[in-house]
């Protein structure tokens, strides 16, 4: 029996602009297998990132299920109602426990050097990775820092760093809480063709290594080429589910 990773069930994000209702995502349904490799592809407003944010907790679908790593998150609970407050707690737990997430952005700190950029997440939460001794997560960082070909440069910080490095310190720390999925979105957007290549091969080899998940929202067709699943969208609904 394949575990599953991540599924959406009649999923729908509605947002309401002045009198008129927009269907981010309608009736969406699909599963992605632990371990894949996995890209919502589309255009500007197909409704990829929307996908990505309902599958990072980030944002409450309109209706539907979402179950990640077998976690039915939201149950039985009434959208049109105003939600619980204990939920955001729930949400904040999943995210930690079990997603991880690298920005096209890289949203590192500044004033952190790239080992405390990396380590950073063990510290904010019971995630996998807060649970290890002090010692046990120093030697799970380096070995993040060596896996990522950034041993030289793990005292710089981001200002010292091209932004292929950036990107590649913002994958480790997606990694450090030993997260089973991690989302990406459009993560070679800002990088030049040669920097992005480099990426692309180092998510795939640590998706192949460590039988991590990945989930993209992309538009470039190299990260859907590499993609052993491509979820295409057009306005919201799903044309294709290869």
């Amino acid at each position: 029996m394949k575990n599953i990773a991540v599924e959406l069930k009649e999923v729908s994000k509605i947002y309401q602009l002045d009198k008129v209702q927009v269907k981010a995502a309608d009736n969406i349904s699909f599963q992605i297998e632990s371990g894949s490799f996995a890209a919502l592809s589309g255009p500007s407003g197909s409704g990829k990132s929307t996908l990505l944010n309902i599958i990072g907790l980030t944002d409450i679908p309109s209706r539907g299920k979402v179950i990640i790593e077998g976690e039915d998150v939201y149950g039985d609970i009434d959208f049109s109602s105003k939600i619980p407050s204990k939920l955001d707690a729930k949400l904040t737990n999943l995210r930690r426990s079990s997603l991880g997430f690298i920005f096209q952005t890289f949203n590192l700190i500044p004033v952190l050097n790239v080992k405390e950029n990396i380590a950073l997440p063990l510290s904010l939460g019971k995630s996998t990775g807060a649970l290890m001794g002090e010692k046990e997560k120093d030697e799970w960082v380096d070995f993040l820092i060596e896996t990522v070909g950034l041993t030289d440069w793990k005292k710089h910080k981001p200002s010292e760093l091209s932004g292929g490095q950036r990107q590649r310190t913002a994958i480790a720390r997606a990694l450090v809480t030993k997260a089973p999925v991690i989302l990406a979105d459009e993560p070679t957007a800002n990088l030049d063709s040669k920097n992005g290549e480099q990426i692309l091969d180092l998510m795939k080899k640590i998706n192949e290594e460590l039988k991590t998940t990945f989930i993209f929202s992309t538009h470039d067709q190299k990260i859907v080429n590499m993609a052993d699943q491509v979820i295409s969208l057009k306005d919201g609904k799903i044309i294709d589910n290869q």
